[in-house]
């Protein structure tokens, strides 16, 4: 006898129910699982976007290697009165340093290197080191109560742009692509120019995961633009290929991606096709982009004479504007060469001339072209600097201070955010916060309301995991809303 045929024939009455249920449950169960079923992904971006946004775009001006906001913004009178003493027990119980504390001179508190003043009617205080930020104080919140868990460079850069220490999540400018989508399909909604300040001993890595789209599909990641003749890599038709040529070879490669896609259905395909077509569309964008000739000498002069060298900071402020005017979304600058160990006398001098007036620039320009209402500028690193001494006291050439996660300022201008205050205050020697902490996650959720994002909404699926820039954690900080 057929074997099949037998196992129906004797089948019992307990196997009979058994199946009779299973068939009526499924589908139920669909049922429940489709009236149940979680939210798609254009339903998760219209969810968050129930802000009334009050920024479109952002410059974010990263310094790394953190700047010292004992020298810069925060001025601390008792450091001066102790000078050269050693740090109180009770500042230090608990604390984590870097491994280079350990060479420190049993920790003595070390004075400021240049004078602070007061500026414009907010009464902002300013060292010498930055008169061209001190003259645009009342357009700046600076944020003196910042803090965060990070001791090292690369995980406290990943921390504040990724909201992860790892180097394996979206970064903040990916997030706002994946939120906000593109302005202008000529060019990406998300760019990255690096520099450095020339002959420093402390300059930064830049890795890719500053700017990396993580899980998020891979259009979402940061374009970086470089200095030179080709801003973007391979962007340019080889010899001998016209555009004629160039267009019918893309298109040839979208229909067999196309092809594939409906084959395996491999969201990837879909970015690799959009990719080809947007680095087609640059081709023509990205020169008209990055040639300032048609820029007034009033408008150059705001940025500084190092403006007009390729791959420098002033250059790259310039050259976010005119991204900014051309509908980017995102713009990250990151600076290198903060990381004053040992150069608080020296360098720190170089670093602050190549980024005091271009920052101050920029937001001057914004200003005055009607852009900066509605575009966030951000200027802060990964963490502050100690306020005791790394190195030997009695040789000033060589002061330096310590990576310190505990308190420290960053500024930000436009977009939403108070003109003219100062929000939190860190205690009498800098050390720790005093008054209104704000930490990493407070400050992105804070970003992220600006553009008219809830942070708690906007979320990603992957691995099981519904994902969010600020993990489970993050406030608004509404006093500094405009």
């Amino acid at each position: 006898m057929n074997p099949l045929l037998e196992s129906q024939l004797l089948t019992n009455r307990r196997h009979f129910f058994g199946k009779a249920a299973t068939g009526l449950g499924i589908p139920a169960l669909a049922h429940l699982l489709t009236s149940n079923a979680p939210a798609s992904e254009d339903q998760i971006l219209e969810a968050a976007k129930d802000i009334a946004p009050k920024a479109k775009r952002v410059i974010y001006l990263f310094q790394n290697g953190a700047p010292s906001h004992l020298e810069l913004f925060d001025e601390k009178p008792k450091l001066t009165k102790l000078h050269g003493e050693k740090v109180p027990d009770s500042y230090m119980e608990g604390k984590r340093f870097s491994t280079m504390s350990a060479a420190a001179d049993k920790r003595r508190l070390l004075a400021p290197v240049e004078p602070f003043q007061k500026h414009g009617e907010s009464g902002a205080t300013v060292s010498a080191f930055m008169p061209y930020t001190a003259k645009i104080a009342d357009e700046l919140c600076f944020i003196k109560s910042m803090h965060t868990e990070q001791v090292n460079h690369a995980p406290a850069i990943n921390f504040f742009l990724s909201g992860f220490q790892l180097p394996s999540r979206p970064t903040l400018g990916s997030w706002l692509s994946y939120g906000l989508g593109s302005m202008n399909e000529n060019l990406p909604t998300f760019v990255v120019m690096t520099s450095v300040t020339k002959d420093t001993s402390c300059g930064q890595i830049f890795y890719d995961s500053y700017w990396s789209s993580g899980f998020l599909p891979s259009h979402h990641q940061g374009v970086k633009l470089r200095a030179g003749a080709s801003p973007v890599l391979y962007l340019n038709n080889p010899k001998g290929v016209s555009p004629a040529l160039r267009r019918q070879m893309l298109d040839g490669i979208a229909s067999l991606n196309e092809s594939k896609y409906a084959a395996v259905g491999d969201p990837e395909i879909q970015t690799r096709i959009a990719q080809y077509e947007m680095a087609y569309r640059m081709q023509t964008s990205v020169p008209e982009l990055a040639d300032i000739s048609g820029e007034s000498k009033s408008t150059l002069d705001l940025y500084g004479p190092q403006v007009h060298e390729p791959g420098t900071f002033a250059r790259n402020c310039l050259l976010a504007r005119r991204l900014l005017e051309r509908g980017t979304r995102y713009v990250q600058l990151m600076h290198a060469g903060w990381d004053q160990h040992n150069s608080l006398t020296t360098e720190l001098y170089n670093q602050c001339r190549d980024t005091d007036q271009p920052s101050a620039g920029l937001v001057q320009d914004l200003k005055q072209r009607g852009l900066l209402d509605d575009t966030l500028v951000i200027w802060g690193g990964e963490f502050g600097r100690t306020p005791f001494l790394q190195g030997d006291i009695n040789n000033r050439p060589r002061w330096g201070r310590d990576h310190h996660p505990y308190a420290f300022t960053i500024w930000m201008a436009g977009g939403g955010v108070k003109p003219g205050m100062t929000y939190g205050e860190s205690d009498d020697i800098g050390f720790n916060v005093a008054k209104d902490p704000v930490h990493i996650h407070d400050f992105q959720a804070t970003l992220l309301h600006l553009l008219g994002i809830d942070h708690e909404k906007l979320t990603y699926k992957f691995q099981g995991r519904h994902y969010r820039l600020t993990d489970v954690h993050g406030h608004v900080v509404r006093p500094i809303l405009a």
